[in-house]
Order: C-alpha cells, then structure tokens, then sequence
C-alpha cells in the first residue's frame, strides 16, 4: 500500500492540528519545567482528553507535550539547580554553575539548540529506519542490558576524577538506596525497616528535588541572589552560542537515539552516558562541572535523542521504549492503532503525520526557546528572600504529586540533608544520582543473565554486542584512570621536592 505523503502533509496542516502541535509543545514545556510534573503524567492525563479528538489530532497533542516536557526540564536545571525532569538532572551540573557566573541565557541557548537537534535527527530515524533499528533492539538481553548498566556507571569514575575514593563512595551510597525495597527476583524485602512506604523502593523524583533543588535553597539562605553581580538583559542578548558545540550534540544525539530504543530504558540514563562521552572528548575536562557548555549540550542532545527512538519499539514492535512511550502507546491502542507493520501501512496517514508533527513540535519549542531565553534567564536574578520560599514550595508540591504521598515529602527533606552533608564534606551528590539510576537496571540484568545461564558468567561475553559494549567501558575507564595516576604521580613529586628543599 503506498503511502500519500501530500495528502498527510496537507492533513497536518489543518487548523486543528497546528493548534495541537503549539499547544502541546507549550504545555510540555510547562509541565517539563514544574519539578514533580512528569511527560509521563502529562501524557496519561491526556488519554481522556483525546476521546473527543480525532486519532491524528490527540497523537499530535500528546507528541507535542512530550518533545516540549523533555526540553522544558532543562529551564528549572540550569537556572535553579531543580531538574524539572529526572533527565535534566544531567544538564543541571554544568547549566546551573554558568548561571551562577551571569550566563544563564547563553545556558538556556546551547539546551535549546542541543534539544532540538536531538529531537530532529532521533525524528528523522523514525520515519525512515524505524523497523531496522527496532529488530536491532530486540538483540539486546539481560546481558547487554547489565552492561549498558555498567557503561552509566563507569561515569562514576570520571565524575570522581578529584577525590576517586570520595566519588566511588559517592556510587556505592547510590546503589545502596537502590537496593532498598522488594527484591525483584526473589521478592524479599530488604532494608525497609518495616516502613510498608519503602516496600516499592526510595521514590527517585523526590529523592532527586531534595538533593539538587531544596540543598541548593538551603546554601542560598546566606547570599543575596544566585548570581554574583549584575546582569543587564542587553548583556544577556550578545551572547553568542559558543563554537565547537557540534560534536558534543552529535555524541548525545546517537547515544540518546540508541538508548532510547532499548525497551524499558530512559532518558536519564542517555544523558548521563551522554555527559560522560563528552567529558572524555573534551579538551577542557577539568570544566565539567564548573560551568562547560559543552556538557549541556551532549546532555539535552541525549534526552531529546531518546524521544523519537523511544516511538521506534513503541510503534512497530508494541514495545515501549520508556514510561512516556508506554503512555503515549495507551492513547494509541485508545483509538484501535494497533502497533507493527499495519500502523504504517493501513493507518499510514496517521503515523506518519504524527511522526511529521514531531518536527514541528521541536521547531515551536527552539523558537520560544531561544526567543525566552534572556527573559527566562533573570529569574536566575530574583533576590533569595523571594526565590526561596517558591521554590521550595514547587519542590514539596512536586514530591507530594508523584505519588500523592506525605512521605515523599519526608524522603525529599531527609534527602536534602544528605545532599547539604555530602556537598559540605566533598562527596559527589551526581555519583549518589547516578548509582540511584542505574542500580536497579544493573542489578536486574545480572540476576536474570545468571538465571537464564545457570549461573555462568559466560553469557556476559556470549554476543557481539557484549564485546561492543565491555570495549566501550574499558575505553570509558581507560582516561579517568590514567588522569588520577598522573595526579597522584605529580602530587607525590611535589611532596619529594618539598622534603628536599626542607
């Protein structure tokens, strides 16, 4: 059956679906940038809302929320060190330190810019190799999956490259909270102290607002603003984007696109893996962190890259590539789309629109993005007196709604005190992060490789794949390691030198 694609173009365009297309790229970028209001919630929440709406015209509605919500956590990341997005927890390391140095908008620019072109591109293989790439995912078992895992972890590392014992406690206090709760494989429950809220685990979203937005309120108390000095709005405007941005987009984008279609993975482990590629091919490493632009851009280029590889299981297999995907996948099934090969070729007019109006949704998001960017940057200028106590109330409102639940709240405080300890005593509250993702992943790939091989350890090494991926690590740990031993060489003969001269 061939496809007319003048007649979906000309489909897409009606009024009704344009409409569909702003609307609901505003709107995610909204819900992406209140902590707590997830693309996931806000998709689910639309189901309903497309009964009355035609199939094209609510996949469009939905689409547009989740391109917007992927962007829009990066706005609160960088300007308040509160990820509005688990995803843009990433991005907040290096997006908040620029915005504390009066470069907010220039930081808001490269996220924009690094968003839509992951969006784009991911988008691009959507619409052209979907079904490839979706047999390829297929490949990947418990196996692949607990490497990938430990590709996230090897970040640690590098994360640690100034204090390495500091930073691999940091991980380790990270998968410890990860084990905490009902053990997938054999159901036991482990370190909940009888607490029946802990049985499904540590929430992470609270968790994550209280290490990142409300430790970062606490530190404010004794400072005037979260920048030093005054930033003009004429200031801000000049900025130019900075050069040499292309190559770390480019690693996000693919890392992202790839991870995305991994059924069950997210965009938080993507820019995380991002991050780290970047950092390794970085000729200012010892930036990260401190304010490098370059770490946003290979950071939002990773989650948005995993929007549309997240649609490619979703749409052809049945498969969702993540939580937002599985939402978006209930809206289709609403509407008697059933995913594989049909829905691209008996409903070929509305998959294709909707995977055309993911373009348009990536072009509303950059053109506000880039338009608001000096404006939204001020808020990075309101006296603490005020931002304080407003966004420590966004922070419970967010806890609170992940799951309606007064104990996430405490989760939240008692989480901001690690954070505040562990930032005070030089410990890395981004290692804690990481290790809190990537635990559970790891920990179920490796008891399912092991079941599924009765307990040998060849089955890590048994696919091309596999060897892919343990090259990756050894290639991830290879310079961190190298850089820490020439440190601590360079260290030890200043303290020689020192003793001589004595």
């Amino acid at each position: 059956m061939e496809i007319d694609f003048i007649a979906i173009i000309l489909n897409l365009f009606r009024p009704e679906n344009l409409l569909a297309v702003v609307i609901g790229s505003i709107s995610g970028i909204v819900v992406g940038g209140i902590p707590g209001l997830t693309a996931t919630m806000a998709v689910a929440l639309l189901i309903p809302v497309t009964f009355s709406l035609s199939p094209i015209t609510g996949l469009i509605l939905m689409g547009g929320v989740y391109c917007g919500a992927m962007y829009g956590g990066s706005i609160p990341a960088i300007l308040l060190f509160t990820p509005g997005t688990p995803a843009a927890a990433a991005t907040a390391l290096d997006g908040y330190p620029l915005s504390q140095q009066g470069h907010g908008g220039l930081a808001l620019r490269v996220s924009v810019i690094a968003s839509f072109t992951g969006g784009m591109v991911s988008a691009f293989l959507l619409l052209l190799v979907a079904q490839p790439l979706a047999a390829v995912s297929l490949k990947f078992g418990p196996a692949e999956y607990f490497l990938l895992a430990l590709m996230g972890l090897a970040g640690v590392v590098s994360l640690a490259e100034e204090d390495l014992v500091k930073g691999l406690l940091s991980g380790f206090m990270g998968l410890l909270v990860a084990v905490i709760g009902t053990d997938l494989i054999s159901g036991h429950l482990r370190y909940t102290m009888g607490v029946r809220d802990l049985y499904d685990g540590v929430s992470f979203m609270p968790a994550l607002i209280g290490m990142f937005s409300v430790t970062q309120m606490m530190e404010l108390t004794g400072l005037g603003s979260i920048v030093k000095g005054k930033v003009d709005l004429k200031t801000i405007k000049r900025e130019k984007m900075p050069k040499g941005m292309g190559k770390f987009i480019a690693v996000g984008t693919a890392a992202g696109t790839v991870v995305g279609i991994l059924p069950g993975e997210g965009a938080t482990i993507a820019a995380f893996i991002s991050y780290n590629f970047a950092k390794q091919m970085s000729k200012v490493r010892h930036m990260f962190g401190k304010g490098n632009p370059e770490g946003i851009a290979a950071a939002e280029a990773g989650n948005n890259g995993c929007v549309g590889g997240s649609l490619i299981p979703t749409l052809t297999l049945g498969i969702p590539g993540n939580s937002v995907a599985a939402a978006l996948l209930g809206g289709l099934m609403i509407h008697g789309l059933i995913p594989g090969p049909e829905l691209f070729t008996l409903h070929g007019t509305i998959t294709y629109g909707f995977i055309l109006s993911l373009f348009l949704a990536n072009i509303v998001f950059l053109i506000i993005g880039l338009y608001f960017a000096p404006y939204f940057s001020k808020i990075s200028l309101t006296p603490s007196a005020i931002l304080i106590p407003a966004v420590s109330m966004f922070a419970v409102v967010g806890a609170y709604s992940m799951n309606n639940s007064v104990f996430d709240i405490w989760i939240m405080l008692i989480f901001a005190v690690i954070g505040l300890i562990l930032g005070k005593t030089g410990f890395s509250t981004s290692a804690v992060v990481l290790g809190m993702i990537l635990g559970p992943i790891a920990e179920r790939g490796f008891a399912q490789a092991l079941t599924i091989s009765d307990g040998s350890a060849s089955i890590f090494f048994g696919s091309t794949i596999a060897w892919i991926l343990w090259g990756i690590i050894a290639l991830l740990l290879f310079f961190p390691i190298i850089n820490i031993i020439k440190k601590a060489r360079t260290g030890k003969a200043i303290i020689e030198a020192e003793e001589i001269v004595e």
